[in-house]
């Protein structure tokens, strides 16, 4: 694991001086597997006595008593054994207003660009995937599409706060068209999403709406409503028993849910192709609210309740 936090001179090694730049080759020698980078979303900052990421998603034990925490890497399959490769926690300022943060996301965008940049330049042959909660969708999307064509392989989105026409944009781009993206989205996230496009404006003029719900129609992009019965039968018969939500409201369904994780290790090693994912789910996600509120006659994604 390297514990990465973003500075106004891009990603650096978290409290140390040290240069990044030979303990990431080292680290890239020590072990041909795969890198994986791990980034948070809205109201965490790297060294807060409280919510610093190193020290609670992104930490292999983190400590007890923390609401909505569980440990990425180990989940993840990072352990620090033989072949499971390298993994990369991936801070940045997300704390202060969602604006402020819904800025810093776009500029941390740019050091993750650098820091792959990087790591195409020091080991082209390890495959290099992200996986990224709430705002942090936003600097997966704006290093994917800053980065060379096939750098990143494969990216997991969780409950993203992002426009997709901004991702649309994003993912066609040269870049990203060989990366493979699963959108992993949920009514239970409504009202976040609601906010969220009230709060904060599109980068493009228009109407526009988050990730969750309705993302773009593209080749290498599926989306999966983890909330929704008929996905998860389809995924138990897959081999991926994920437990149903409990709640009507959550924002972080996306990693707390048990069963979710060996799916993505699943996806991230290839053994579960995003192609297989798009045959056996659904074309189309329900519409918003339609977990807080009974679904009307005439009522569709498009109507009121859609809002």
């Amino acid at each position: 694991m390297l514990r990465l936090t973003v500075t106004e001179q891009g990603a650096a090694l978290h409290e140390t001086r040290a240069p990044l730049l030979p303990v990431l080759r080292h680290a890239l020698l020590r072990d041909p597997g795969p890198v994986t980078v791990m980034i948070h979303g809205y109201r965490y900052q790297p060294g807060h006595a409280l919510h610093c990421p190193h020290g609670s998603i992104f930490a292999p034990r983190p400590a007890p008593g923390q609401p909505r925490v569980v440990s990425w890497p180990r989940h993840l399959g990072l352990r620090g054994q033989p072949g499971e490769g390298l993994g990369i926690s991936f801070g940045w300022q997300a704390r202060g207003s969602i604006w402020q943060a819904h800025q810093n996301a776009a500029a941390a965008g740019e050091a993750l660009a650098e820091l792959l940049a990087d790591l195409r330049r020091l080991a082209p042959a390890h495959p290099v995937n992200l996986i990224a909660h709430s705002l942090g969708a936003r600097v997966a999307l704006r290093a994917i599409a800053g980065a060379a064509p096939g750098t990143v392989n494969r990216a997991i989105l969780l409950a993203a706060a992002e426009y997709a026409g901004t991702a649309r944009r994003a993912l066609e781009t040269p870049a990203a068209r060989q990366t493979q993206v699963l959108n992993v989205t949920s009514r239970e996230n409504d009202l976040f999403d609601f906010l969220s496009e009230r709060l904060i404006a599109p980068d493009s003029p228009g109407p526009d709406h988050m990730l969750g719900q309705g993302a773009p129609d593209l080749p290498n992009l599926v989306t999966l409503q983890l909330d929704d019965p008929a996905s998860l039968r389809t995924l138990r018969r897959a081999g991926f028993p994920v437990r149903p939500p409990e709640r009507l409201v959550c924002h972080w369904s996306p990693y707390l849910r048990p069963g979710v994780f060996p799916l993505y290790r699943a996806v991230f090693a290839g053994d579960m192709a995003l192609s297989r994912l798009r045959a056996l789910l659904p074309a189309e996600t329900a519409p918003r609210w339609s977990r807080l509120m009974p679904r009307l006659p005439g009522r569709t994604a498009s109507g009121p309740l859609s809002a």
